[in-house]
């Protein structure tokens, strides 16, 4: 093989890995081109997305005031509770006073 044939052989050699090397790019991004329905399809597919992540940010903020007011209606009722008991109780001392008082004034006479 003399040096003409050798260039003619690796210049046709080289042709067809750069013609394998084309046509498998072709076919490798005509086998995973992205459709247009599949376009509009990933489009509704992130517009839902978005819809639902903004519901749970609103629920979140419904449940975070729900929860504050709930807390807030819990420790007013408690303080209510603290004070009736405390009603309670004087009026249970008061009466206990009023009970002796009425047992003095009995025996007294």
């Amino acid at each position: 093989m003399n040096r003409t044939e050798f260039i003619a052989v690796t210049a046709t050699l080289l042709f067809v890995a750069f013609a394998l090397g084309w046509f498998a790019y072709w076919l490798l991004h005509r086998l995973t081109r992205v459709s247009q329905a599949d376009m509009g399809e990933l489009d509704r597919m992130a517009q839902a997305l978005h819809d639902a992540e903004e519901t749970r940010d609103q629920a979140l903020i419904y449940i975070q005031d729900r929860e504050a007011e709930l807390t807030n209606q819990v420790h007013q009722t408690e303080a209510e509770l603290r004070a009736a008991m405390d009603g309670l109780r004087d009026a249970r001392r008061e009466a206990d006073d009023l009970r002796g008082y009425i047992e003095r004034m009995n025996e007294e006479r």
